[in-house]
C-alpha cells in the first residue's frame, strides 16, 4: 500500500467506519501507514472496508460494536489492542439520524438513541481509548461534532444537543489529558455525502439541492474532505492543536 508514512507503524480506531466520513478516514489512515480498527454496527460494511485495505497491503481489524454499549466499547478497544499491540489514534465518528421532530413531539426512545450513540458513545470511546493510548506512549483523538453543534436547528433537538455536548466533552477531555500526551480535538462538519445523509434525502434531487443551497459553497461535502481534516488533527502537523472545534461546513455557520 502506497504510504506517505505520516502514520507508519501506528494504530488507529475509527468508529462509524462502514460508510461515509468514517470509511474515508479509515482508508486514509491505512494509506498513510496505520493499522486500523474498523468499528460499526454494519459488519458486512466494515468487512468490505477491511478487504479494500488488505488488498492494498494494509492492516485492518473489523469490530462489530454499538458505541452506546459500555461493554461493547471496552471490548472494541481490547480487540484492536489485542490484534495490533498498541493504540495511538482514535476518530470517534459514529452517528445516527435524528428523529426529525419538534421537542414536544419527539419520541423519548429517539432522544435516548441519539444521545446514546452520539454523546454517550463519544464519552465511552474516550473512557476506554485514553488509557490504551497513554499505555502506548501518547497520541491524538478526534471526535465528530457538527455544524449543528454550534447553532440551533428546529426539529433536530436530539442531534443538536448531542453535537453541542461533544464540543464540551472534547474541551474537558483535552484539558484533562494533554499532560498525559494525548491531544483531543473535534471536527464540526457541514453536510457530507454518507449513507445517513442519503437515507435522509431519499434520493430526491430537490432535497439535495435544498441541502446544498444551505451551504454558501453551493454543494455537499465529499467524505474525503472531512476525513482529511480529522487525519490532520491526529498528525504531528497539528501538534499545538488542543481542545479545538474545527469547522468544515462550506460556510454554513458563518451566515
Amino acid at each position: 500500500m502506497t504510504s506517505t508514512a505520516r502514520f507508519e507503524s501506528k494504530v488507529a480506531i475509527v468508529t462509524g467506519a462502514a460508510s461515509g466520513i468514517g470509511r474515508a478516514a479509515a482508508l486514509a489512515f491505512a494509506r498513510e501507514g496505520a493499522a486500523v480498527g474498523l468499528v460499526d454496527i454494519d459488519l458486512p460494511g466494515i468487512e468490505a472496508v477491511a478487504r479494500s485495505i488488505e488488498a492494498a497491503g494494509g492492516r485492518a481489524e473489523p469490530v462489530l460494536a454499538d458505541v452506546s454499549d459500555p461493554s461493547a466499547v471496552s471490548a472494541m478497544v481490547e480487540q484492536v489492542v489485542g490484534r495490533f499491540g498498541e493504540l495511538h489514534y482514535a476518530f470517534n465518528n459514529a452517528g445516527v439520524v435524528g428523529a426529525g421532530a419538534p421537542i414536544a413531539e419527539m419520541p423519548v426512545e429517539s432522544w435516548q438513541r441519539g444521545i446514546g450513540v452520539m454523546l454517550t458513545g463519544v464519552f465511552l470511546c474516550l473512557k476506554y481509548e485514553i488509557p490504551a493510548i497513554i499505555a502506548s506512549g501518547g497520541g491524538a483523538i478526534v471526535n465528530t461534532s457538527s455544524g449543528a453543534g454550534l447553532i440551533g436547528f428546529p426539529g433536530m433537538g436530539d442531534y443538536v444537543a448531542s453535537k453541542h455536548g461533544v464540543i464540551g466533552l472534547t474541551r474537558t477531555a483535552a484539558l484533562e489529558y494533554v499532560g498525559s500526551g494525548i491531544r483531543i480535538n473535534c471536527i464540526c462538519p457541514g453536510t457530507a455525502r454518507s449513507r445517513m445523509v442519503e437515507d435522509w434525502m431519499q434520493g430526491d434531487p430537490a432535497a439535495e439541492a435544498q441541502v446544498a443551497g444551505l451551504h454558501p459553497i453551493g454543494r455537499i461535502a465529499e467524505p474525503d474532505e472531512i476525513a482529511h481534516a480529522a487525519l490532520w488533527l491526529c498528525s504531528d502537523e497539528a501538534s499545538f492543536m488542543v481542545g479545538h472545534s474545527m469547522v468544515i461546513d462550506g460556510g454554513y455557520t458563518i451566515q
